[in-house]
């Protein structure tokens, strides 16, 4: 009898570790609703707030190109893959602000555990690949802002 009891007990525990885990998960399910559905109203704001900026950015790129007498579709292109990685900045850095260095996750199993950012290093190599296709057109990089920390 007292085996039957142990057992019964042990059963009890399970289930109760069980439970709890599952209400961990149900709450970290309901978290991660939440972020996503404020991460989608802010890519939402950010991305109306990036068309100007787009915009500016590929007329000054032509425009240095129009300036060193360089024409032609290739050119058009590289335009277009810069534009194409401003805009991934873009996103790499909303969700680095979002999510930090390091963010929560579940694992498979259901317990949370913390993970790097890859955003940060994707953010990098984007960076890179940016200043490249910029060093290959030979052309500066466009005044973004316009609060630049210029001197002249």
């Amino acid at each position: 009898m007292k085996k039957d009891r142990k057992a019964k007990m042990d059963k009890e525990r399970e289930v109760e570790n069980q439970i709890e885990n599952l209400e961990k998960t149900v709450k970290v399910a309901k978290e991660i609703e939440e972020q996503n559905k404020k991460e989608k109203a802010e890519n939402e704001k950010r991305m109306k707030q990036m068309e100007g900026k787009i915009v500016a950015i590929r007329d000054d790129l032509k425009s240095q190109l129009i300036m060193q007498n360089k024409f032609g579709k290739q050119f058009d292109d590289l335009i277009e893959d810069y534009i194409f990685l401003v805009k991934l900045k873009e996103d790499l850095q909303s969700d680095i602000s979002l999510k930090g260095l390091r963010y929560d996750s579940m694992t498979g199993n259901g317990y949370l555990t913390s993970k790097p950012n890859e955003s940060v290093q994707n953010l990098l190599k984007v960076n890179a690949q940016m200043l490249k296709i910029l060093q290959d057109l030979d052309l500066k990089a466009p005044d973004e802002g316009g609060d630049g920390d210029d001197l002249l």
